[in-house]
């Protein structure tokens, strides 16, 4: 059997063959992988010259291509596309990744070499410099300078590691397909779209539940459909089953797995010499330390619930109009009423006005093209993993072709749950290699021949994820480890949080925001008033958002040692604890269903949505004093920024953007908290 992953692509960028590409591949190529990447590694560290910059780094570099083919293209689908084959792979290939990985980071023989580089800094330009302090940094973060026992200990802790981070992504992918609610009666679905009610039966004609209604959970806590449901028994279930992800009495429970993760995260802390995970986790990241963290948190969050307790009194007045006490499943609905009340803006009724293919095509895309001389053309002759990816192929304003962009929009059983980017090439220039991203999102499927219709917060989303895209594709580096958005997670979502800035540029909302069936453009007063009211909301949406990053690090500031016997008691402490209990506004992420800080690499670093937003507020002040969207301010922010990866220092790039350091005032302005 040919195997697609023993040598590079040879389609355009370099793009998998996906039509070629089996679940039968990825066993054997990941076998030859390991052989290979083996092999090298040991020719690296037994290499009788004496260790330079091209005998050792850059030969780290080249090292492990049919390893890195594979996994780039299996962890996509792990995520996108997680059949019951792919599930039993993962389980498999985990700990042997983990294990592989160790191999290479805990060998003695290879520190040595990389060691002697680090002292060998004359002759070395600025990204070599920093590739060589990365490796060094990597080498002694996975403990390569312990003894053979604290060695062999760290082993079976990232094995087990590995296996519960697996374990908690595919239990907690199937119970929110479990959880989704199925109702009998459309009248059940009263307050939400004609489009809206065909999606949700045909979600459930999909799921075997004929003549029924199927509204399926995103990852938060809150559920979209929650605004705009009249049947407030219905908000009650649908808001219920969104919390109780991972909690349940059942197979699927996540609780044991997050606080074994939580314990063993803290007793491998300890052997590197930290006091918890959260130290551990944030040596290296941008923010100056935890304590740093900490005083801005502490800062935030006192601000941020009481706007909050100010945002629940006035819509406990709405409610009590309809004879209800305030519940958090009525807080969607009633701040949607206040909303239109006091700044006669509805969100909901935006809906028709927010096309996908517009929102993409005339929004984000036009966005990219005025701003950086971006053209997309859609390549219908190449194909995705799935039917429902599409590919674009991206040039810039001279012609040339930057790479390509692969766009996966809707929800279905396989995918997990939120939002993200992630790349299939990492561009390189040592590799020859330019830049294949992809966006994955999870819109609700319209009924066939029905167009698909984004809510206000799902616009947000697209340009959001396709501002990490830029970050990948603008990437111009000569090493792959310094690639694209492999910066410090406290700086990744700095660029997607910028890119939302445009969807309501005038010009931008202007060309596409045009409603689905009669091409009426959305009204300049109505554009005003979304943005007069801007600040509405943020006390819910900053403490919902609190309460999950503090929940975060505490579960991470586990003493090594220490073990927790009750998550949910945990969980409720922590939240007390750290002042943010509010029973009307639970944390974006409960501890059973947080994927993000036990499966996608974010312990100890959900705070990174706030300190990045440091930066994405200047930086949106910075456009707005320079003329906006413009081509030389998208020329600047290209070169200063997106395009050095992790090639230099992440804040020197922001200094070199913006003239000087960030300041936080736009922040607390934009937040309600000044």
């Amino acid at each position: 059997m040919d195997n697609p992953f023993l040598s590079p692509s040879t389609l355009p960028y370099q793009l998998p063959p996906f039509g070629q590409i089996s679940e039968d591949h990825f066993l054997p190529a990941f076998d030859a992988g390991f052989a290979r990447h083996t092999a090298e590694i040991e020719a690296i560290a037994a290499n009788p010259e004496a260790p330079d910059f091209d005998n050792t780094v850059a030969a780290l570099e080249t090292a492990g291509q049919v390893l890195g083919r594979t996994a780039l293209v299996f962890f996509t689908l792990s995520h996108a596309d997680a059949t019951e084959g792919v599930q039993k792979i993962e389980q498999q290939v985990g700990p042997q990744l983990a294990a592989h990985e160790d191999s290479i980071y805990l060998n003695r023989q290879l520190f040595e070499r990389v060691q002697a580089v680090a002292g060998q800094q004359e002759g070395l330009d600025d990204e070599q410099a920093r590739l060589v302090s990365e490796y060094q940094r990597r080498f002694i973060r996975a403990g390569a300078q312990l003894d053979d026992a604290g060695q062999a200990r760290m082993r079976e802790l990232n094995a087990r590691l590995s296996e519960l981070s697996t374990e908690f992504s595919q239990r907690l992918l199937k119970d929110t397909n479990d959880s989704a609610l199925v109702l009998d009666d459309a009248a059940d679905l009263a307050g939400l779209s004609d489009d809206d009610v065909a999606s949700a039966a045909a979600a459930a004609r999909e799921a075997g539940h004929e003549g029924k209604y199927l509204l399926s959970l995103v990852l938060p806590t809150a559920q979209p459909a929650l605004a705009s449901l009249t049947n407030r028994e219905v908000r009650r279930q649908l808001h219920t089953a969104a919390l109780n992800r991972g909690f349940r009495d059942n197979e699927s429970n996540t609780l044991s797995i997050a606080a074994e993760l939580a314990a063993l995260r803290a007793e491998k802390a300890a052997l590197l010499g930290f006091g918890s995970h959260a130290e551990y986790a944030t040596d290296d990241q941008t923010a100056p330390s935890l304590d740093a963290i900490h005083e801005m948190l502490d800062k935030l969050a006192p601000a941020a619930v009481r706007n909050a307790r100010a945002e629940a009194g006035e819509l406990q007045e709405a409610a009590a109009r309809d004879g209800h006490e305030l519940a958090a499943w009525d807080w969607a609905f009633y701040s949607g009423q206040v909303r239109r009340e006091k700044f006669d803006v509805d969100l909901a009724a935006l809906r028709p006005y927010f096309e996908l293919e517009r929102v993409l095509t005339d929004g984000v895309f036009f966005a990219a093209n005025r701003l950086y001389g971006l053209t997309f053309t859609e390549r219908t002759d190449l194909s995705g993993y799935h039917p429902d990816v599409r590919v674009w192929e991206v040039k810039n304003e001279d012609g040339t072709g930057l790479g390509l962009f692969l766009g996966d929009y809707y929800t279905r059983d396989t995918k997990a749950g939120g939002a993200w980017m992630n790349s299939l090439v990492n561009q390189s220039r040592l590799l020859a290699q330019e830049p294949v991203v992809l966006n994955n999102l999870n819109l609700s499927k319209p009924a066939e021949g029905e167009p698909t219709l984004l809510s206000f917060d799902e616009v947000v989303t697209v340009f959001h994820e396709f501002g990490h895209a830029l970050h990948g594709l603008f990437s111009s580096v000569t090493y792959p480890l310094l690639s694209g958005t492999a910066v410090p997670r406290d700086f990744v979502e700095y660029p997607s949080q910028v890119n939302e800035m445009w969807m309501l540029w005038p010009e931008v909302v202007r060309n596409f925001a045009n409603h689905h069936v009669t091409g009426e453009p959305l009204a300049q007063d109505v554009i005003d008033r979304v943005n007069a009211a801007a600040v509405w909301g943020e006390g819910f949406a900053t403490t919902e958002y609190l309460g999950a990053t503090l929940l975060d690090l505490a579960w991470h500031e586990l003493a090594p040692g220490e073990t927790v016997e009750d998550p949910e008691a945990f969980e409720a402490q922590a939240l007390q604890a750290a002042g943010v209990a509010l029973d009307l506004v639970p944390p974006r992420y409960r501890t059973g269903y947080f994927k993000h800080i036990y499966a996608s690499g974010y312990s100890a670093a959900y705070y990174a949505y706030i300190w990045s937003e440091v930066l994405d507020a200047d930086t949106v002040e910075w456009f707005k004093d320079n003329g906006g969207l413009t081509r030389e301010n998208g020329e600047h922010f290209r070169t200063e920024l997106l395009s050095r990866g992790n090639g230099i220092n992440p804040l020197q790039a922001f200094r070199n953007f913006r003239g000087r350091d960030a300041q936080i005032e736009p922040l607390l302005n934009r937040r309600g908290l000044a």
